[in-house]
């Protein structure tokens, strides 16, 4: 169904460098980049072009701009966000969602990457001092740095910082100018080696699905839609919030099936029972 096809791959921050060679080797496609999309006219990191959709939203909007430029049917996105992990509320996380979309198969399917190693910050800095430690803290100067007034202000904002002669120049200019500056990690991927992993590790989570055919009509993309809840207590034997199945479905003919214990458990820790540990 891919074989020898062209494949537009939407970025602007050359995510193409952990995409192009996973996709090229598990679908046999052919992608390419166009140098001159802006998709950051669909929103940016720091804040300056709102993001007015949701995640997937946007990665499909980004899809379809790259195919209305190369009038290419196959393409694939991908739109991150960060902040508080959905479920460990007191740690950063990065949120990737892959689109991938095939109009001439009428396809689309999605994967979502959530992980914990991202360098997501940022701070009001008042002295060199902290500069240092703030940098040292994001793993710079191997992940970039952005430089602004204040955390909402979009006056002069200095992006893509990635060695100390650089940083304290643009530190000195925003002090003496504007007497704050507010540090952040740069999360765009080709300036963030941590989301570049994320990244990789969501395509291969696609390409995986992609090549998961429903058992039916053999259409790709057969993966989870839907978790159920009730893996059994191992004390109590009563139903917990833990995962008891997965519930695969096919986006062509509605095939589905479960799939039960996927984390090869068959019972709960008591520690995560309502009822044992309420």
């Amino acid at each position: 169904m891919f074989e020898g096809r062209d494949l537009v791959i939407a970025t602007k921050h050359n995510k193409e460098k952990v995409i192009a060679p996973i996709l090229e080797r598990e679908l046999g496609v052919k992608c390419f980049v166009i140098p001159d999309i802006d998709t950051d006219e669909l929103g940016t990191f720091t804040g300056e072009v709102e993001r007015k959709e949701d995640p997937i939203t946007t990665a499909r909007n980004k899809c379809l701009l790259a195919m209305k430029l190369t009038n290419c049917d196959m393409a694939i996105a991908s739109e991150g966000s960060f902040g508080p992990h959905p479920s460990i509320f007191f740690v950063h996380a990065d949120d990737e969602f892959l689109l991938f979309m095939d109009k001439k198969n009428n396809l689309e399917i999605i994967v979502r990457e959530i992980s914990m190693e991202t360098n997501f910050s940022g701070a009001m800095i008042t002295s060199k001092t902290e500069l240092t430690e703030f940098a040292n803290k994001v793993n710079f100067p191997s992940h970039g740095l952005i430089v602004r007034k204040a955390d909402t202000d979009f006056i002069e904002i200095e992006k893509g910082i990635k060695n100390w002669r650089k940083l304290a120049k643009v530190y000195t200019h925003f002090i003496r100018l504007y007497g704050s500056v507010y540090v952040e990690t740069d999360m765009r991927a080709m300036h963030n080696p941590s989301r570049m992993r994320v990244i990789k590790s969501a395509t291969v989570k696609l390409a995986t699905k992609i090549k998961s055919l429903c058992p039916d009509c053999k259409t790709p993309g057969f993966g989870i839609t839907n978790a159920k809840q009730g893996l059994p207590c191992q004390l109590c034997n009563l139903p917990t919030r833990s995962t008891l199945s997965h519930i695969y479905s096919c986006q062509k003919c509605s095939h589905s099936k479960e799939e039960k214990y996927p984390y090869n458990k068959h019972c709960e820790d008591p520690t995560y029972c309502d009822i044992c540990n309420p």
